[in-house]
């Protein structure tokens, strides 16, 4: 059953379920159902429709069937009508089964967590990179839908001239359409990633250091971005506002130039065809020097928030200790905060080198993290000093094309350069000096 909720009644409810056996992912908190709930009618008002109705639903023992009981379907059924409601959200995810007897047992239009996070990314996302992503995931979960869901394509066609025999099912020639689909897709989305390797292969050959924002979605990293490159990326208080990462150069206070990328943002139970399809989006975050983990200190469930943004990384590879080693975490929306929280996370902000306090909106504490953010980066390179004859122009000015020069004295001995390098364009330089008989330093 495909899912099209620009074409649904705009009337809508949202369920969440909750398991009372359920146990919390090692490591993660579970969350409280009412946050969930909170977060699940945040989700689905972001795609512009008018949440009527939202029910936390204890379920004792999952049905195969239809998930939850016969109880609380018919309590469901009575406010969609109440309601005039003509789409659920589930706040879980569906089994092809039970989405199909749920939409026949409460007369309406049925989607789970999954489908709802695919139509927002659908909405969302601009560039050809973005479009083509979300186009795999929505037929990877469609492909999943057509074993039990579609019965309405059970049915035969005839087979070709003489060759004869049943022909194939309606439902197997879906199945083979969406495959040679997902196939070309995929064969396009390795072109978009050559072409990302290439960009960022161009870039490192420009010695700005990439710093990535990540963050649960909302906490603020778009209007950070904004802050920071005086740019105009979409920013507005709604979930999954931004999909598409987005490039720009900042200048810290040492004068060193960075390039700062907006990501899109992180939620629990992140569908699993997303993070397949958005592996080449969330690379720059691996390829990246230094990551600011952004969290937004004023919500409730802020702790969760980031535990599974961790998770997440964890899984794209970027675990906690690397974490700690190569990111700061950002305590955004301070404004936010009553007077006791703020000094709270001023004052821990103060003890911690990698905690930085900041309001994106105002402006406050911005200043702290783009000194913070430097000297990170200065901590993650080495100064050397090196002598070179005059007639080295090209070793000069490989080094002023790939380090920072703080130093420079001229004589007849030559040019004495003091310079700090990245620990991989110090390696390069040593392969360098060496195959030119220099010493290198």
């Amino acid at each position: 059953m495909t899912t099209d909720i620009s074409t649904a009644p705009a009337r809508t409810i949202v369920v969440t379920p909750f398991l009372k056996t359920a146990r919390p992912r090692e490591g993660v908190p579970a969350r409280p159902p009412a946050a969930r709930l909170d977060e699940a009618v945040g989700l689905t008002r972001a795609m512009s429709v008018d949440v009527v109705g939202a029910e936390i639903v204890p379920v004792s023992r999952p049905r195969p069937s239809t998930l939850i009981g016969q109880g609380a379907i018919d309590a469901l059924k009575a406010m969609i009508a109440e309601n005039a409601a003509g789409l659920a959200v589930f706040d879980t995810h569906l089994t092809p089964i039970q989405q199909r007897n749920l939409e026949k047992a409460l007369d309406c239009k049925v989607i789970d967590r999954t489908a709802l996070i695919l139509e927002i990314f659908g909405e969302r996302a601009r560039t050809r990179e973005g479009t083509l992503q979300v186009e795999l995931a929505h037929l990877s979960y469609q492909r999943s839908r057509l074993v039990r869901s579609w019965t309405h394509l059970e049915r035969q066609r005839g087979g070709l001239g003489f060759v004869g025999g049943p022909g194939e099912t309606q439902i197997e020639i879906d199945r083979r359409l969406i495959g040679e689909r997902i196939a070309r897709l995929k064969a396009e989305l390795e072109e978009v990633k050559r072409t990302r390797t290439l960009h960022r292969a161009a870039r490192k050959r420009v010695p700005f250091p990439v710093v990535a924002l990540v963050g649960y979605t909302n906490a603020g990293k778009s209007t950070l971005f904004n802050r920071l490159t005086r740019a105009s990326v979409f920013a507005e208080d709604m979930l999954f506002a931004t999909l598409d990462p987005t490039m720009r150069r900042v200048t810290l206070p040492s004068g060193r130039q960075i390039i700062l990328s907006d990501t899109v943002g992180f939620v629990s139970d992140l569908p699993t065809e997303l993070v397949a399809a958005f592996r080449a989006t969330l690379e720059e975050v691996l390829e990246a020097d230094l990551i600011l983990h952004v969290r937004d200190v004023s919500h409730p469930d802020s702790d969760a928030q980031r535990d599974d943004v961790v998770a997440v990384l964890d899984d794209l590879g970027v675990g906690e200790e690397a974490l700690r080693v190569s990111g700061l975490e950002v305590a955004n929306k301070i404004d936010r905060l009553d007077g006791d929280s703020r000094d709270y996370w001023r004052a821990r902000a103060d003890r911690n080198e990698g905690l930085v306090a900041i309001s994106a909106q105002s402006g406050e504490g911005v200043d702290d993290l783009l000194r913070a953010v430097d000297a990170h980066l200065s901590a993650l390179h080495v100064e050397i000093t090196v002598l070179l004859g005059h007639t080295e122009g090209r070793d000069i000015a490989w080094l002023y094309d790939r380090g920072d020069v703080t130093a420079r004295e001229d004589g007849d001995f030559g040019v004495r350069l003091t310079v700090r390098l990245s620990a991989d364009d110090l390696a390069r330089w040593d392969v360098l000096r060496s195959r030119t008989g220099g010493d290198g330093r």
